[in-house]
C-alpha cells in the first residue's frame, strides 16, 4: 500500500483524483492551505507551497507526490519548495501535470509550466509529467466570462482540445501507481475545435442569445498558439466531448463560479 500526498487536491483535478486513490487501497494525504479534518479515509495536512510551511511535514514519510497545485504564475516556486522538501524525505516518485504547448512557452501560464517542468526535471527525484490540454472547466469559465458581454469575441485562428478532468485525474490515478517515466504522451480531448464552435455550442447549450465576432490577435503568443502548440491531435485520449460536458451540467454559471483557481 502506498502512501500518496496530493497537492491541490481540492482542486478542480485535485478532487476527482483523491477518490481514485482512496479506491485502489493507498493511503491519501493531502495537503491544504486551510486546516481540515481527516474525512473519506483522506488525512488533510496544512501547508503552503508559495511560502514553504508546513511542506517539510506534509512530504514526510509518502512514496508518491501527484502534484496538481497551480496556478496563473508563480508555479516553479511552489514546485521548488515541494521538491526541495522531498529530496530531504527520502525522493519519493513525483508526478507533475503541465499542459500541453509548454515547450513552446507563448502565454505567461505557459511559461510558467514549462519553468517547473524543468524545477521537477532537475530535481534529483524520480519523476513523472504529464502535459494535458485545457480543461472542460476552465473553457466554461472563459465561456461565462465572455458571455456578460453583448457579443462575445472569439479569437481568430485559435483551435482547442478541451478535455474531461475526470478522464485527466483517472490518468494521474494510473501514473502515481506506476513506475517514474519520465514525459510521457500527451493527452489531449476527442475534437479539435476552434474558439468560435465552442463559443456557439455554449450559446446553446445555455439558451443565451450573443453574437460571435472574431477577435484578430497579434504577436508571438498569438502565433505559436495558431500554429496548434496547444493540441495533441495524434493523442486523443479523452472521449467526452465539449458538447456532452455542457448538456451534462446544470446551472451553468452558478457551478462555474466554485471552480478553483486551480483549474487548467
Amino acid at each position: 500500500m502506498k502512501t500518496i500526498l496530493v497537492t491541490g487536491g481540492t482542486g478542480t483535478l485535485g478532487r476527482q483524483l483523491v477518490p481514485l486513490l482512496v479506491k485502489t487501497g493507498s493511503k491519501v494525504r493531502v495537503l491544504s492551505r486551510k486546516e481540515r479534518a481527516t474525512e473519506n479515509n483522506v488525512e488533510y495536512v496544512t501547508g503552503d507551497l508559495a511560502t514553504g510551511e508546513g511542506v517539510d511535514a506534509a512530504v514526510k514519510g509518502v512514496d508518491v507526490i501527484v502534484h496538481c497545485a497551480g496556478s496563473s504564475k508563480g508555479d516553479e516556486v511552489k514546485t521548488r519548495h515541494l521538491t526541495e522538501a522531498a529530496l530531504q524525505a527520502g525522493r519519493p516518485h513525483l508526478v507533475f501535470i503541465s499542459v500541453v504547448g509548454a515547450d513552446q512557452p507563448s502565454y505567461a501560464y505557459f511559461k510558467s509550466k514549462l519553468l517547473s517542468e524543468e524545477v521537477v526535471t532537475a530535481s534529483g527525484l524520480p519523476w513523472t509529467t504529464l502535459r494535458a490540454t485545457q480543461f472542460h472547466d476552465l473553457i466554461l469559465v472563459v465561456m461565462n466570462a465572455l458571455a456578460k458581454l453583448p457579443v462575445m469575441l472569439a479569437p481568430s485562428g485559435f483551435n482547442f482540445q478541451p478535455i474531461d478532468s475526470g478522464e485527466v485525474a483517472a490518468r494521474m490515478a494510473e501514473l502515481a501507481l506506476g513506475e517514474p517515466a519520465g514525459l510521457v504522451a500527451d493527452i489531449g480531448g476527442p475534437q479539435v475545435l476552434s474558439f468560435k464552435e465552442m463559443a456557439r455550442e455554449y450559446l446553446r447549450a445555455t439558451g443565451k442569445h450573443r453574437l460571435v465576432m472574431p477577435l484578430p490577435l497579434f504577436g508571438k503568443s498569438a502565433r505559436i498558439v495558431k500554429a496548434g502548440s496547444v493540441l495533441a491531435p495524434d493523442h486523443a485520449y479523452g472521449r467526452r466531448t465539449w458538447a456532452e460536458f455542457l448538456g451534462e451540467r446544470s446551472a451553468l454559471p452558478q457551478k462555474a463560479n466554485t471552480l478553483s483557481s486551480e483549474s487548467r
